[in-house]
């Protein structure tokens, strides 16, 4: 069988059936990643494959370090055409890592590049790629509209002005681009210097004052109203764990107080605040009928010095091992208790915890809405063969995969659409091997159904994007 070809992942009669005729021709609805929406109003374009394909991909980049490369022709000042050296020089050692598997689909499925990428054949390769990236196919509406992009939800902060999701509303852009509430910065008390300017920001894309705790609430009521407004209907949070630690109007209103003054909180402190906020949160979205996204278990910024010349999203988080089940339940509880359990995706870092949050799904459905609470898709460091077909295996054994909301790119790359069609052939193969053994029925439409569900059909209906 030849590498990347039409079979690619497929390895049963059945499963070629489900992806070449159902699976392949799904839409995208990728509710969930890390587009700039400032390119997407501009409609950018880039000069070369080193700005569209390099350019922020920090898994990318952790390969590069991992094989010797210098920063210099990295995140340094290196020419594009020096950094895509590096990059097809690395690329032959990539050989099991899931970045040979994306880095030849991306040629193929956006450049039409069969070549394997190596030192041999960069040249090639290289100007192949640019002399594609002047056509009208290759700005950023265009590789949207290139994938069938139905909608994208980006990430945003609650300062976000949205200027540029109103421009992209009235662009007559054919794909829908939401913005995803994601106030991870509200919880900063126990760094007042980066609080006082995150709400700074927040009093100008408000237009309140924030002097108490219920100014804070107030202004992020209205942000969250604004972001309805603009078609938002996620929320998001990356935590480590989901706080635990209960906490009372005063004692919230005493912490932030605290932090306002100048004062470091405490980690106690800190965690009170948050778990009062994330309680908050929860309780906007339910009130909204927005579906709340929990991103758990990232260990970030480890590598103190990196973060400190490099920023953040650099390349220096991993996964972590934090105890995740007692907090996440406190926490579920706290907001079923007041009927205000929002819908919500939850995603996990550790492979440990994959039957953990699967089967915590199953404790907070509530009957109201099919799916309600989901085990979400493989997330990171899971996104490739084994992470996806652990995660589903999690999901099944524990709960509906006919109602899961599917794959998203959780990417910052134009290019990473090929992603989806990546979990869709392991979907395809994971159903079509079993029903040729015997493990699932011999009813090709019944398959296909779920294949379709959880392609497309059950995002679309579930976050409320319609066709």
């Amino acid at each position: 069988m030849a590498y990347l070809d039409g079979n690619f992942l497929l390895h049963s009669p059945t499963a070629r059936r489900l992806f070449h005729e159902v699976a392949k021709a799904q839409p995208i609805i990728d509710y969930h990643c890390h587009l700039s929406p400032r390119e997407i109003a501009g409609n950018r374009r880039w000069a070369n494959l080193a700005e569209i394909w390099l350019g922020g991909d920090h898994y990318k980049w952790r390969l590069l370090r991992a094989n010797g490369v210098a920063e210099e022709l990295i995140t340094g000042a290196s020419t594009p055409r020096e950094k895509f050296q590096a990059w097809a020089e690395t690329v032959p050692f990539t050989l099991r890592n899931p970045s040979h598997h994306w880095t030849h689909l991306e040629l193929q499925r956006y450049f039409g590049i069969d070549l394997l990428l190596s030192p041999a054949t960069a040249d090639e390769i290289w100007e192949r790629a640019n002399e594609q990236l002047s056509a009208p196919g290759f700005s950023a509406h265009g590789l949207l509209q290139q994938f069938d992009v139905r909608m994208v939800g980006t990430t945003d902060d609650p300062a976000d002005p949205l200027t540029d999701h109103l421009a992209i509303a009235t662009s007559g852009l054919g794909t829908r681009v939401l913005p995803t509430f994601r106030p991870d910065k509200a919880f900063l008390v126990d760094q007042p210097e980066l609080l006082e300017e995150w709400l700074g920001k927040l009093e100008e894309t408000s237009d309140m004052s924030i002097i108490y705790l219920s100014d804070l609430l107030a202004a992020l009521q209205k942000r969250h109203d604004d972001f309805h407004a603009a078609g938002g209907r996620l929320s998001d949070h990356g935590l480590g764990r989901c706080p635990a630690l209960a906490c009372t109007d005063e004692d919230a209103s005493l912490i932030f107080d605290k932090a306002r003054s100048g004062t470091a909180v405490s980690a106690g402190e800190k965690e009170q605040f948050s778990f009062y906020l994330m309680v908050f949160f929860g309780q906007l979205d339910a009130a909204r009928g927005w579906t709340k996204q929990l991103h758990l278990g990232a260990f970030r910024n480890t590598n103190t010095l990196r973060h400190a010349t490099l920023g953040p999203d650099s390349g220096y988080d991993t996964i972590g091992d934090f105890r995740q089940g007692e907090a996440l339940v406190r926490y579920l509880d706290a907001l079923a208790s007041e009927n205000a359990l929002p819908k919500m995706v939850l995603y996990n870092l550790n492979p440990a915890d994959n039957h953990l949050l699967a089967a915590m799904t199953g404790a907070f459905q509530d009957g109201s809405v099919a799916g309600k609470i989901q085990f979400g898709s493989a997330w990171w460091f899971l996104d490739q063969k084994n992470g996806i077909e652990h995660q589903l295996d999690a999901l099944s054994a524990t709960g509906l995969l006919s109602r899961f909301v599917g794959m998203l790119t959780d990417s910052r790359s134009f290019l990473s659409f090929p992603r989806h069609e990546y979990f869709r052939r392991i979907l395809c193969n994971l159903l079509g091997c079993e029903a040729d053994r015997g493990e699932l029925p011999d009813d090709f439409e019944a398959l296909a159904g779920l294949v379709r569900a959880v392609c497309y059909e059950n995002a679309r209906d579930y976050f409320g994007f319609g066709a």
